[in-house]
């Protein structure tokens, strides 16, 4: 990793669900006077804390976190008005005379930050998106998805039908430019970054994974997920609005219309949840330039992976 003193430095923690992110960047953070901003899909919401693992107050330790909270589950939260939010962050951080870390595993949002995509190149269709948010509603995950695969096989092969928030972008992609968005994702993984970019990805045996999203799982149940989402369903939030498409949140709605038991959309849950990892570490191995970490050889200890990373930076970030 070179560094060039003309770039603003950002550090990025990333890896799939439940690996150990946010301890990670917390140790790391607090050692080199740095600041997180989180980089994941459903944190920026409001009201929606358990479903999305948010960190707690006692977990930052200190550490000023930046893009949680950001945004009313009523709001249609996309990639560019988090990029947009996430580089001002950047930017106020750097002026502070402190250094961004950037953590999370929704690597859209990683990827548009850090290769500094430009979304305006290509129009918006507000209008095609609403009819297949409708569409979606009204015929399922499953049609939706044909869809995609009607015209763009590639892109419908890596996105699963229940993230039906990419399969539309996806889809309002190609309408836009006739081409895959996988394709250009893969173009955009291999932009240089405008940053002095140190990109870590933290690894773990997936077995291991797997187990602690099962038991991280049955943690939200206990501390109240079904709850939470009760009280969405109180303000007024829906199945069809883009908030309560994600894990968790999908799941116990499925309960509460009388689609599936408790026990089924508690299973349901570990199962995509297993699945959503599987794609993170797909989308992470297309990134360039990263330093994978794997927790294995720290004995899955937060401080001591921290201090690794540490001593790969340059100096000037770490004094």
């Amino acid at each position: 990793m070179t560094t060039d003193k003309k770039k603003i430095p950002l550090i990025v923690i990333a890896g799939p669900t439940a690996c150990g992110k946010s301890e990670t960047a917390v140790e790391l953070a607090r050692r080199i006077n740095g600041e997180i901003i989180s980089a994941d899909s459903m944190q920026v919401y409001r009201h929606m804390d358990i479903g999305s693992a948010k960190v707690t107050f006692e977990e930052m330790m200190g550490v000023p976190h930046h893009m949680i909270d950001v945004a009313d589950p009523t709001d249609s939260f996309d990639v560019v008005r988090y990029a947009a939010m996430a580089k001002a962050c950047i930017y106020d951080i750097h002026a502070r005379g402190r250094i961004p870390v950037l953590c999370g595993g929704t690597g859209f949002y990683i990827q548009a930050v850090v290769r500094d995509i430009n979304f305006e190149e290509n129009g918006s269709l507000p209008e095609y998106r609403e009819e297949l948010w409708h569409f979606a509603e009204e015929n399922g995950n499953e049609a939706l998805h044909e869809k995609l695969k009607a015209v763009d096989e590639r892109s419908a092969a890596i996105i699963h039908p229940n993230n039906v928030k990419r399969v539309i972008r996806a889809l309002e992609y190609f309408r836009e430019t006739g081409r895959s968005i996988a394709e250009h994702n893969e173009e955009a993984a291999k932009v240089p970054s405008p940053y002095d970019l140190h990109f870590f990805v933290l690894t773990d045996d997936r077995a291991y994974l797997y187990d602690k999203i099962e038991k991280r799982v049955d943690f939200m149940m206990t501390a109240g997920l079904l709850d939470e989402v009760m009280f969405l369903q109180a303000m007024g939030l829906t199945k069809d609005m883009v908030s309560m498409q994600g894990l968790g949140y999908k799941e116990m709605l499925s309960y509460l219309d009388g689609s599936t038991t408790l026990d089924e959309a508690v299973t349901i849950l570990k199962r995509d949840t297993r699945h959503y990892a599987k794609r993170q570490i797909t989308w992470f191995k297309r990134e360039q330039n990263t330093t994978w970490v794997d927790l294995r050889d720290f004995n899955r200890n937060k401080i001591e992976a921290a201090l690794y990373i540490k001593s790969l930076l340059p100096e000037d970030l770490t004094r």
